[in-house]
């Protein structure tokens, strides 16, 4: 059965899908130093600098030391801004060097196009989380809680950015314009989320816009997962999570199908 015939029934057209999916995956693993190896260090040093220069050896929150407390919540953010770079790169370099029609032409739904972007965006996430968490080893001793938590908000995490990172891409026409939204949503979200702090140091009226922001849920799972210690209900924080992904699924998806700012 052809992969034509396949997609009339509804079906997944499977070799297509994982063709794609591992042109994504060697297209970051080329340049493993740029795109693996370097978000690493970066976040060893934002580690550092706050252990060492910010006096965080000596304080704690939430009845932990403050550099365990703010590790898991590096490590997801670390995850998640990667996974948004490697589709929104990956889209508007393609479209900008005029090959988006390699993607658009081949017997690909819209489906299997989302998927093997999203899918790529989580195995690089999920590739530098497993890093981070080797690096900081060096460090501290660093938790893992719940493994099956932590896999959890690593992969919900790293979806949510990887289809933001995809929507942004598709509506970019140049790389100013995804640098747009990386400085004026992705960044804002990322700082206002509890990486550095708990949310109880907010007051009255930030800490209720905190619960609304999906970045803090990201971070606060996944920060359970290694310490075993939550700011909120953990299940409300999935199922924010797992809303926020259908949301953001659709409409990615429905840019695709339609062929928004990638069809002339």
């Amino acid at each position: 059965m052809s992969s034509y015939e396949l997609r009339e029934f509804g079906a997944i057209n499977v070799t297509g899908l994982l063709t794609f999916l591992r042109k994504e995956v060697q297209r970051f693993l080329a340049v493993y130093m740029q795109t693996l190896i370097a978000p690493v260090i970066t976040m060893a040093l934002y580690y550092l600098v706050f252990a060492l220069a910010m006096g965080g050896m000596g304080r704690e929150v939430e009845g932990i030391p403050f550099m365990s407390f703010i590790a898991p919540g590096l490590i997801i953010m670390t995850m998640a801004q990667n996974a948004f770079a490697n589709t929104s790169s990956s889209m508007v370099i393609a479209k900008v060097q005029g090959n988006i029609v390699d993607i658009l032409m081949p017997p690909l739904s819209a489906t299997e196009i989302f998927l093997g972007y999203a899918g790529g965006s989580v195995i690089r996430g999920l590739l530098i989380g497993s890093l981070s968490f080797i690096a900081l080893l060096i460090f501290t001793d660093t938790r893992v809680d719940n493994v099956f938590m932590l896999l959890i908000f690593g992969f919900l995490g790293t979806l949510m950015l990887g289809t933001m990172g995809l929507i942004g891409g598709i509506w970019s026409d140049k790389f100013d314009h995804i640098a747009a939204v990386t400085n004026f949503v992705i960044t804002p979200l990322a700082f206002l989320s509890g990486t550095f702090y708990a949310l109880d140091s907010l007051p009255g009226i930030w800490r209720t816009i905190a619960l609304y922001n999906p970045f803090f849920h990201m971070i606060n799972g996944f920060r359970f997962g290694a310490t075993g210690i939550t700011e909120t209900n953990i299940n409300i924080s999935v199922l924010f999570l797992i809303f926020v992904n259908m949301v953001l699924s659709g409409i990615a998806l429905r840019m695709l199908k339609s062929g928004y700012k990638l069809k002339s």
